[in-house]
């Protein structure tokens, strides 16, 4: 598939897009024409420039308000027209998109409109240019691809053909299955972009709020099937207007927007195999090979578990003391690295000290257990997510280690079938190790781990998550804070067994002093939650205190036996229920930005206790305001 991207796409000028599209790896640019107007380079030197870089010149876009006009208007169009034709000439490119009239059309009839497009289609034929026509989703008269290429039929000339925009298609809700239909041969172009399912006008949204693919929730694998089957083989090139790239680091966001085209290619593969197989009665499908060759990755499972979460710190007796209160056991430091190991049943907490000078204790870094961890790493490093190596002795346990968009470091771990890890054995030499003794901590595993996003990188690390570790993206959910809405995008496998929360909160501030913009935090699923907080109480846990009002609310909502209510007051529990189950959990005091979780899941509850958020984040957003 041959791989491109409209310079709207992204920040910075020009020069900084193009050198940002060649080092991500694209084959090609769209020019947008703000792009070119706003630079200092000439169309020459863009030209040499692009093929110094490997770059193709694919679509020179956009050329607006043409069709059906009066024929004064027609006049000036077809000189500004020939005007862009010879500029692209300059450039060596030779398709030019042009969208359908949203502004100046004041004649609603298909003949006239032909009749325009083919006189612009011979002028571009003079000049060795190819018209990609585009019926835009707000189109005063022409917003539907099927109403767009019945234009095309109609003018019936080799320089017009029509381009396929998926947020044009998707955004209306028009079926694509007739795209395979169409002439192969006049489908000139194909542009792709992703977006959240919104209720609003479809301009603001097309202007605002698109995605790259995997990053919304369009079905991209189906609208590149069918493009796919109808033969075509051209580029498949992103269009995406959206605030948040636009302000984002260009390198960055290039290498995003490549990983959005590696990850649809094998989505949009799976899809046609899967179409294929069902239209065989379930059958083993043989694969039909189409012009356009998609390529897959290596394929993985998704994870089977948290293997480890890894806290980093400086100071970190704060740290040890609280694991100690929670119940967890020290199991020692490595014999080569500046690092401990923390447990409670298979729930294992490493603290790092390693080049930590100064820095208040937060989450570095996540473990998790996968079949094949050097062919989860080959997966992923194909999906540009860059290497993290960690020094090793000969006879240590190798790491496979990818680095996450906010920087957390992924390591992709051999798992086991009884939930044991092998590289625990480097840890605490000499010192007797604990066996597990049957309390309410003796079964306890990693339950899901919370992470702050960066308000620029958000919708990256959604991708990242989805295509490099097979995690699934659930309803995302926005919760009040008394700093603002706080989005929460959970990512989880099938079964649950991996449940990552990622956050994307508003910048909070203590005393006109701006700080880290959330706490993260790693919740841990232990069998019996009131014996696990008596415990810790016990041994003097500063818990999360919550506001007599909650429980008042709580027995309004839930009718709960006094007793239990009582105890729950007691102990500073929250408590959720819904028609699968019941959740009961606490949080701890934040450290530095980390603070645990302790949850107790009951029946078949797969929340996280969401109607409980609010309070929680009341309570820590005090607390960050008395400090």
């Amino acid at each position: 598939m041959r791989t491109g991207i409209a310079t709207v796409c992204l920040s910075g000028t020009l020069k900084e897009k193009m050198q940002a599209c060649a080092i991500a790896g694209f084959d090609g640019i769209e020019i947008f024409e703000q792009d070119l107007v706003t630079s200092p380079l000439s169309p020459g030197d863009v030209r040499s420039m692009a093929a110094d870089l490997g770059l193709g010149l694919d679509l020179y876009q956009p050329f607006r308000d043409f069709d059906g006009v009066a024929p004064d208007l027609l006049k000036a169009n077809l000189r500004r027209a020939e005007a862009k034709f010879n500029l692209m000439s300059r450039l060596g490119m030779d398709t030019i998109l042009v969208c359908s009239n949203v502004a100046t059309a004041t004649i609603d009839d298909d003949a006239v409109r032909a009749e325009q497009l083919a006189q612009l289609a011979g002028l571009a034929g003079d000049h060795g240019i190819k018209v990609a026509y585009e019926a835009l989703a707000w189109g005063k008269h022409v917003n539907d691809y099927e109403h767009a290429y019945r234009l095309v039929e109609m003018v019936d000339h080799p320089n017009l053909g029509t381009c396929l925009d998926s947020f044009h298609i998707l955004s209306r809700d028009w079926d694509t299955a007739p795209i395979e239909k169409l002439d192969p041969e006049k489908i000139f172009f194909v542009q792709v972009a992703d977006a959240p399912k919104l209720t609003m006008d479809v301009l603001s949204w097309s202007r605002h709020y698109r995605v790259f693919p995997g990053e919304g929730q369009f079905e991209l694998a189906k609208f590149m099937g069918h493009v796919v089957r109808a033969g075509y083989s051209g580029p498949v090139s992103l269009e995406v207007f959206n605030d948040v790239f636009r302000q984002s680091d260009v390198d960055r966001t290039a290498v995003d927007a490549m990983r959005s085209l590696i990850w649809l290619e094998e989505q949009s593969a799976k899809w046609l195999a899967g179409s294929a197989e069902a239209a065989e009665g379930g059958s083993a499908a043989s694969r039909r090979r189409y012009p356009m060759e998609l390529a897959t990755l290596p394929k993985v499972s998704e994870p089977a578990g948290f293997n480890f979460a890894e806290v980093k710190a400086d100071d970190t007796a704060r740290l040890e003391k609280l694991l100690g209160q929670l119940g967890f056991g020290f199991e020692g430091r490595h014999r080569t690295k500046d690092v401990q190991l923390w447990t409670m049943g298979q729930a294992r907490v490493i603290i790092n000290e390693q080049a930590a000078s100064h820095a208040e204790p937060s989450i570095a870094a996540l473990g998790f257990d996968v079949d094949s961890p050097v062919i989860a790493s080959a997966r992923a490093q194909q999906l540009k997510a860059p290497v993290v190596a960690r020094k090793v002795q000969a006879d240590e346990e190798v790491f496979q280690g990818i680095s996450a968009p906010d920087s957390t470091e992924i390591f992709l771990c051999q798992g086991s079938p009884d939930g044991t890890a092998a590289w625990t054995r480097e840890f605490g030499e000499g010192l007797e190790h604990r066996t597990p003794s049957g309390g309410p901590g003796a079964a306890a595993v990693i339950d899901h781990v919370n992470l702050a996003q960066p308000w620029q990188h958000f919708d990256e690390a959604v991708l990242f998550y989805t295509s490099a570790l097979a995690l699934e993206p659930q309803p995302f959910a926005e919760v009040p804070s008394p700093s603002g809405l706080v989005r929460s995008q959970v990512m989880t496998t099938s079964d649950a067994a991996v449940r990552l929360v990622l956050n994307l909160a508003p910048v909070q501030q203590a005393r006109g002093e701006v700080r880290k913009t959330y706490q993260e935090h790693i919740a841990f699923a232990v069998k019996d939650l009131v014996a696990t907080a008596r415990a810790a109480r016990d041994r003097g846990l500063e818990f999360l205190q919550i506001p007599a009002n909650y429980y008042e609310d709580l027995d309004a909502r839930f009718d709960l036996d006094p007793g239990f209510l009582a105890t729950l007051q007691e102990l500073n529990l929250l408590y959720d229920r819904d028609a699968d189950g019941e959740f009961l959990h606490f949080y701890t005091a934040t450290v530095g930005s980390v603070f645990f979780e302790m949850v107790e899941r009951r029946g078949g509850y797969n929340g996280y206790g969401a109607p409980n958020a609010p309070v929680r984040h009341a309570v820590q957003y005090d607390s960050l305001h008395r400090t």
